[in-house]
Order: C-alpha cells, then sequence, then structure tokens
C-alpha cells in the first residue's frame, strides 16, 4: 500500500494520492459537520450556535494536534524516499513518544481553560453552558484524537492515502448512528453530539492501528528502535512545533471573527457557522492537494529529486486554480442547498445571511488554494518557519479587517476578514518557496561539479 512518489508521472500521482484524501477529509468533516446538523435540526437554532461558537476553539486545538503530527511526518517521509527503514521506524517511534506528551499537556491546559476562553470571547450567556459542556466533552478524547492523526499522518508518509479513508468511513458512520441516538433517543443534547464524535474517533484509531500492525512489515517497532533519542526530539519538534503554530495562528484569526460575531447574536453566529462547515466540505481539495504536496515534495527531497518538486508544485496549482473556478460556482449557485443541510429551510435569515457570506468569499478561492501548495511544499522541504510566519501574517489580517469593519458594516466587514488573511498569508511564502529551491538548485550544481 506505500506508494514512492519519487518517480513516474508527477501529475497522476499527485491525483492519485490526492482524491482519497479527499473524501477522507470530507468524512473526517462530517464529524462536527453532522453535530452542527443534528443540533441545528432536532435541538434548536441556539444549540447550533452553541456548538458553532466552539468551533474555532475546537480549531485550535485540534489545529495543534494536526500540526504537530503531519510535522512528525515530514522527516518519516524524508526518511521513506531515502529508502532509510531503520530511519523510517526511528521517527515513527519519536514522534509516539511526543504525541503523547502533548495530548497530555493539552488535555490538562483545555478541561481547566475553556470556561475562561469562552467568557473571554464573549460567548452569548443563553448558550454559554451548552459551548461549555460541548468542548468539554471533546477535549476529553484529544488523546485519542492525537494517536488517530499521527497513525493517519504515517501512512500518507509512506504514499498510502487510502487506507485510512476506509476508517473514516466506517468511524463517519457510528458518529452519524450515535448523534442521531444520543439527541434523538437518549435527549442528551449537545452532549450527546460531543460523546458520538469522540467515540467514532476512537473507531478509526482502533482500525487504523491494527491495520498498521497487520499489514506494515515495515513498521514492526524492535527493541532496538524504543530508544528514546534528544537529537531526533529536537529535529521533530524543529519541525512539528511550528507546523501546530501555524494552525493554532490561523485557529486564532477564526477565534478573532468569532468575538467579533458573538456580539451580533445567535443569528449571526449560527450563519457564520453553517455557511463555513459548508465551505469546508466544498474546500477540502484544496487541503488535500497541500497534504499531497507535503508527502510528495518530502519524499522528492529525500530522494533528491529537486526537479520533480517544481514539476509537481506547478502541476498542483493548475489543478487548485481549476477547482477554484469549480468551487465558486457551486456556492454561488448551490450554497442555500448546502445550508439548508443544517437548518431548516423556515430559517430564511440565517440561509440568506450565510449566501452573503459565500458572495463575498468565493472571488478569493485561487489565494486559499495556493496557500496550501506552497505552505506544505515549504513544510515537505522541512521549512516549518515561514509557513508559520504566513499565519502570522493572516492573523494579523484577520483581526484588523474583523475589529474594523464589522464594527462599521457588520456581518459584511467580518466575512471580508477570511480573504484579506488569505491573501496576505501568500506574501511570505511564495518568494520563499522560490528562494529555497534555487539554493537548493545551485547546491546540487555545485556538488555535481566537485564530484567531477
Amino acid at each position: 500500500m506505500t506508494n514512492d512518489m519519487t518517480v513516474g508521472n508527477p501529475r497522476s500521482l499527485i491525483f492519485k494520492f490526492g482524491i482519497p484524501l479527499v473524501i477522507g477529509n470530507v468524512f473526517q468533516q462530517l464529524y462536527n459537520i453532522v453535530d452542527s446538523a443534528v443540533v441545528g435540526r432536532f435541538v434548536g437554532v441556539n444549540a447550533l450556535a452553541a456548538v458553532g461558537a466552539t468551533g474555532s476553539i475546537v480549531f485550535l486545538i485540534m489545529g495543534v494536534v494536526m500540526g504537530m503530527t503531519s510535522g512528525f511526518s515530514v522527516l518519516i517521509a524524508q526518511s521513506y524516499g531515502a529508502k532509510d527503514e531503520k530511519r523510517v521506524r526511528h521517527f515513527t517511534v519519536m514522534s509516539g513518544y511526543l504525541s503523547v506528551i502533548t495530548a497530555i499537556i493539552l488535555t490538562i491546559m483545555t478541561l481547566f481553560g475553556i470556561d475562561s476562553v469562552l467568557r473571554i470571547m464573549k460567548t452569548p450567556e443563553n448558550i454559554f453552558n451548552d459551548s461549555s459542556t460541548y468542548t468539554k466533552i471533546i477535549f476529553a478524547g484529544i488523546g485519542i484524537t492525537m494517536i488517530y492523526n499521527l497513525l493517519s499522518a504515517i501512512l500518507r508518509a509512506l504514499g498510502d492515502s487510502k487506507s485510512s479513508l476506509v476508517f473514516l468511513a466506517i468511524a463517519s458512520v457510528v458518529n452519524i448512528v450515535l448523534d442521531l441516538f444520543f439527541v434523538i433517543v437518549c435527549k442528551l443534547g449537545v452532549s450527546g453530539v460531543a460523546y458520538a464524535t469522540v467515540i467514532a474517533q476512537a473507531v478509526s484509531a482502533i482500525l487504523c492501528f491494527a491495520y498498521i500492525k497487520k499489514k506494515y512489515p515495515l513498521l514492526r517497532i524492535t527493541k532496538e528502535d524504543l530508544e528514546f533519542s534528544g537529537s531526533s526530539a529536537i529535529n521533530l519538534m524543529k519541525i512539528g512545533i511550528p507546523m501546530s503554530l501555524q494552525f493554532s495562528i490561523t485557529a486564532m484569526g477564526v477565534m478573532i471573527i468569532q468575538t467579533a460575531l458573538n456580539v451580533l447574536g445567535a443569528v449571526y453566529i449560527a450563519a457564520f457557522t453553517v455557511a463555513g462547515k459548508a465551505q469546508q466540505i466544498i474546500t477540502q481539495p484544496f487541503l488535500s492537494l497541500g497534504a499531497t504536496m507535503a508527502t510528495y515534495v518530502g519524499q522528492n527531497i529525500g530522494a533528491g529529486q529537486n526537479e520533480r518538486i517544481r514539476k509537481g508544485v506547478n502541476e498542483a496549482i493548475v489543478l487548485s486554480l481549476c477547482y477554484s473556478v469549480i468551487a465558486a460556482v457551486i456556492l454561488i449557485f448551490s450554497g442555500h442547498y448546502l445550508v439548508e443541510i443544517f437548518v431548516s429551510g423556515d430559517e430564511t435569515q440565517v440561509i440568506e445571511t450565510a449566501q452573503r457570506y459565500f458572495n463575498i468569499t468565493v472571488g478569493f478561492y485561487p489565494a486559499l488554494g495556493l496557500i496550501f501548495i506552497y505552505r506544505n511544499a515549504l513544510q515537505g522541504l522541512g521549512d516549518g518557519l515561514f509557513p508559520m510566519l504566513g499565519g502570522l501574517f493572516e492573523l494579523m489580517a484577520r483581526g484588523v479587517v474583523a475589529f474594523t469593519l464589522a464594527r462599521i458594516i457588520g456581518f459584511s466587514g467580518a466575512c471580508l476578514a477570511e480573504p484579506a488573511a488569505w491573501i496576505s498569508a501568500l506574501i511570505p511564502i511564495i518568494p520563499v518557496y522560490y528562494i529555497r529551491m534555487n539554493k537548493i538548485t545551485k547546491s546540487k550544481i555545485k556538488d555535481n561539479v566537485m564530484l567531477k
């Protein structure tokens, strides 16, 4: 099931690797999307707003988890590209150690600090208790989420984007069934959808672990592999921490927008929530293309195939720009149908407000797609600093626009914070990518001359 991305046609490899990721990411989004849809349909708009008001906080913490594990997988991908199986196992074990430590720290911090964060974000009193309950249950399962994300990141590093798709599909079905059971039958409200999410994540983690243990002899750990290495831990953290911070910075920007929206009331919170959920579904190909480039670039830099990296990135840019047009057309003409997944057709104000979000943001999707390509390409090269710097530019743009325009023109101003952030994020990462590639090419030419 491993996939060597250092040989073969780049476009074909990227496409074949990316398609399962798109489907898998859609299934992963279903966890929170189904939560919102079930509470919106069967509990009410206030319950939907309660779950929506926590979205940026959950994204913040889960972003740390995804960023850290994705960062760890870069060195695994580079080792696999270099055909060094011993180092693949070594970095897998070290990633496991660091993931356990990170999960413990995050669990303690979130469970004790979430109420204070909700207060700072001015969460309305009529949804505060539900928001607090939902997040505490979700964060109690951080360890489970960390395990699954690490295992799936390891599979991606080895070129396997298909296996985790099957596990996510099964877990998504479990999540939907449990959501409906806990909310409709057991009347647990937002608590029910949170419990369903954690249980479904546990199912996917168990299935993924069992599959790797059975099907991947390459990852069968020996006693020698269990040795802890301080230098390896530092190398992993040098990539993992900036990538997790980059996710966190993005989430902080969303929290800023959420704070600006909270003063507008439950209808606007609900509209922004459902618009964001619909957008997450439609824009999954951008995220998947980015994840594909991290593996593709990581393997090829490990194999010294620099020209293949350029070709692959160029192919990904073309695919991303083409899809951005398709995504914009879907949301402009059919966005309201996606919104009605989450709320009743009678909630006309919520639907119309959500459509306004689509109309404002979709024209900037080309910039959003490029962020994931260049950011993940740099991460595949082992550069975590400048992608994080792009996140800082993103954060500043979101903050300035959200707190200025939202006060002047209301909801539309908050919507404009998104495209402003996307454009700003590209400012540091595009030139740095080309500078890095030029340096790598010159270094290789110099080495070849010295050998002659």
